[in-house]
């Protein structure tokens, strides 16, 4: 590839990460609606649920827009405590209880 067309790549690369990185965020936020206005204690899950899966894509985005892989490895460890929480909570909101 000429530079020119590396160049131009690059540019709608960031420019393409960049308005996913805004459309997560503007989601979140929406998101977060439904977990104060919530009618039941489900709905509060999952959307507590959708909010940390946009974190997470959120730290993956801007990873790739600042070029800084160590955001990769937070999102990895806030995957995991989000899956562990919803898992956790759903366990209680079902059974009433924890740990037997």
């Amino acid at each position: 590839m000429t530079t020119v067309a590396t160049e131009t790549l690059h540019g709608l690369l960031g420019a393409v990460v960049f308005a996913a990185l805004v459309v997560s965020a503007a989601l979140t936020l929406l998101v977060s609606y439904r977990v104060i206005k919530g009618p039941t204690v489900p709905d509060r899950v999952v959307a507590l649920d959708t909010i940390g899966t946009n974190v997470v894509a959120i730290a993956v985005l801007y990873s790739m827009l600042t070029w800084q892989g160590y955001f990769i490895d937070v999102s990895v460890v806030l995957a995991i405590i989000g899956f562990i929480s919803t898992v956790t909570v759903a366990r209680y909101v079902t059974e009433g209880d924890i740990i037997e």
